[in-house]
């Protein structure tokens, strides 16, 4: 109570106290929104505000999460290293040219499924996985997959395409954060340094594919589109050579047949339009190539060629050098030495076919790719001693003469091109 009684008198002073100047405030704010009215200050208000919001983002970072999210679109990246996803695939007798090739392609960057087919000994699949997995550089990234379930995989079969496929739905699972797939053989080898590829690489747009096609089918169609086949490596464990059956079938009406190179290379967004199929066309192709001859030199030239939203997106090219004999028989010729300076003059990133003699590919690691007793091939990213036994930075780069070769092919198939060109002719 006799708190009460000290406190009570304060009360009526305090009042007094703040009410004079609360009037005073009052009364200026009254005159000043008054005054601007009149005199059109609160039109700028807006404007004013935005100045203060650009100039806060500009400033330090804000205290309040609420000011962080802004409509401002951020500032365009500049060129970044693309990531590639490589498939490389062999059969009986290839493991030790496979394992070549793949320690020639190797970054750390990129992507990598191997795979030895059905027909291999199971001898040589283990070994395979067997020197992947004991490969320290392989396991410290590991990028480097194997398909320890072998495909039976038959040469001119739809199995080819299939097997393919399969690859890439690997290298989905494994990681969408890569820009192109390119299927490579055990006998095909590297004419540049993966810095050299990546390098010309990161001044492409990341939207094109490069397929070699045509439709002028000339002898195809009466040969390899009319004939129906069977591939007997799709219900048996033995490979087998495809056989025809009788009547031939008519070329089909719904879509236009394209042929070409079974060798590409083909962006993230085209491999998910295939492997995971929204539109049904992938789907009614592959069913159509399961009786069509020599189906890898098909499959994916007809399937971009008749999706619009891919049709423009079509460089015709591999990115090999191939040579065919005189007249062209079902294989390719076999490079040798004699070769290596129309190799080097086609400015293409590989090139194939190789066969056992390695004389050859000795002089492409010696002139070309500065490889040397079978170690990686020398990059930004390879440091340690021996060279490459320890890992870097992979976005180091260090492009050598492959990088300028490479650059001249692309300006050629490339840049020369018209916005919007479409190949699909």
């Amino acid at each position: 109570m006799e708190c009460m009684k000290t406190r009570a008198p304060l009360l009526p002073i305090m009042e007094k106290k703040w009410a004079c100047p609360l009037a005073l405030s009052t009364t200026v704010c009254i005159i000043f929104l008054v005054t601007s009215m009149n005199m059109g200050l609160l039109s700028p208000l807006p404007s004013i505000f935005s100045n203060f919001k650009a100039w806060n983002l500009t400033g330090p970072s804000p205290e309040f999460v609420e000011i962080k999210f802004s409509s401002n679109p951020p500032p365009p990246a500049g060129p970044s290293i693309p990531r590639l996803a490589y498939f490389v695939s062999g059969s009986k007798g290839d493991l030790d040219c496979l394992w070549r090739t793949l320690q020639a392609l190797y970054h750390p960057r990129n992507l990598y499924v191997v795979h030895l087919d059905l027909e291999s000994p199971p001898a040589e699949r283990s070994e395979l996985a067997s020197r992947v997995a004991n490969e320290t550089v392989y396991q410290k990234v590991g990028n480097v997959h194997v398909i320890t379930k072998a495909n039976m995989v038959t040469y001119r079969g739809p199995t080819m395409v299939a097997n393919t496929l399969h690859a890439c739905a690997i290298l989905l699972k494994k990681s969408k954060d890569w820009d192109w797939f390119i299927n490579l053989s055990a006998s095909d080898y590297p004419l540049m340094t993966q810095d050299d590829i990546l390098h010309t690489f990161s001044s492409l747009p990341r939207n094109l594919n490069f397929v070699e096609h045509t439709s002028r089918l000339g002898w195809k169609a009466m040969q390899r589109a009319k004939p129906l086949i069977i591939d007997p490596g799709l219900y048996m464990s033995k490979k087998k050579e495809i056989f025809s059956v009788t009547p031939n079938r008519e070329l089909p009406t719904a879509f236009k047949l394209f042929t070409g190179s079974a060798w590409m290379a083909l962006t993230r967004e085209f491999v998910e339009y295939c492997v995971w199929g929204w539109d049904n066309l992938p789907r009614t192709l592959l069913m159509y190539y399961t009786n069509f001859v020599s189906s890898p030199e098909g499959y994916f030239q007809t399937v971009i060629c008749n999706a619009p939203e891919f049709a423009g997106t079509v460089v015709n090219h591999d990115l090999h050098y191939i040579a065919w004999d005189v007249p062209p028989k079902q294989h390719p010729h076999v490079l040798s030495l004699a070769d290596v300076p129309k190799m080097i003059g086609s400015n293409a990133p590989f090139a194939r076919k190789f066969g056992t003699n390695v004389t050859v590919l000795d002089k492409i690691d010696a002139d070309l790719l500065g490889r040397n007793n079978g170690s990686f091939i020398p990059g930004g990213w390879c440091v340690g001693n021996p060279p490459c036994s320890e890992i870097g930075d992979p976005t180091q780069l260090k492009p050598g003469p492959g990088a300028h070769r490479l650059a001249k092919l692309m300006k050629r198939i490339v840049h020369l091109k018209t916005p919007g060109w479409n190949q699909c002719k």
